[in-house]
């Protein structure tokens, strides 16, 4: 009984990868929205896991009161010890049902964006401006005020940018952001909507901001916040070094 419980669950796992790794190559060549690959990959493992338990309880054939009893067991046991896991389900079946973001989206998720590489039944993955991957609890995403900043197809995203005095308002968008635009939508013109756009924000004695928006293909290679704000702090540095030496000669 135990080896042939045993080879179910390697057969069982062994179809599993091999369905998993299909998806994957179809959703590729039918080119699927990422969206349906991911609710078709989450539906294949809640499959997979009420085939192994079906087939278990078959193999010992056990009767369906320890079933009963078992799940009453183990739902008290997470009642007291994982209500987290549970409110986690609960919330990763409503985020995939009611849909507010779906999977190559840029969202912000109270305090923290990036864009969704992953909707699972506990976690929602995000793809960070940092480079990094960051799984947020669904429980969070449900009670968390969520930002989509996507839309049609096209990632419309505004951030601010702060710079210090030294330079005037108009050397430096002329300097410096303007020339960054330029180089970005130069280079990611077939992936934008439009010319990303710039607009004064605010001045304090610390320094001022920007605000930058642009219009970005979703889930398509470089992030573009990271690149637009390189190229601006680049040329800022130009600009301020100029600036010096100018001071220099003068002195």
């Amino acid at each position: 009984m135990l080896r042939l419980a045993i080879s179910v669950v390697v057969v069982v796992a062994i179809v599993y990868k091999i369905f998993s790794r299909s998806l994957s190559s179809v959703g590729k060549r039918l080119e699927f929205d990422p969206h349906v690959q991911n609710s078709l990959r989450l539906i294949l493992r809640v499959v997979t896991i009420v085939v192994v338990t079906t087939t278990l309880f078959t193999i010992y054939e056990l009767p369906t009161t320890w079933f009963l009893g078992g799940s009453a067991l183990v739902g008290a046991a997470l009642g007291f010890g994982s209500s987290q896991t549970i409110n986690n389900i609960v919330a990763g079946f409503y985020v995939i049902v009611s849909r507010p973001f779906k999977v190559k989206d840029y969202v912000k998720i109270g305090d923290v964006e990036g864009q969704v590489e992953e909707i699972s039944i506990n976690y929602t993955k995000l793809y960070t401006p940092s480079f990094n991957f960051l799984e947020v609890p669904n429980v969070q995403v449900m009670n968390s005020r969520i930002l989509n900043c996507t839309h049609e197809g096209f990632i419309k995203y505004t951030f601010s940018l702060s710079l210090p005095h030294g330079v005037s308002n108009e050397e430096i968008i002329r300097k410096c952001i303007e020339p960054a635009i330029e180089e970005f939508h130069e280079k990611h013109h077939d992936k934008q909507l439009r010319k990303p756009e710039c607009y004064f924000e605010t001045s304090t004695h610390l320094g001022r901001s920007f605000k930058i928006r642009i219009f970005y293909t979703k889930g398509r290679g470089e992030d573009p916040i990271q690149s637009t704000t390189r190229a601006i702090g680049y040329d800022h540095k130009k600009v301020g070094h100029r600036k010096e030496k100018s001071r220099e000669r003068r002195d």
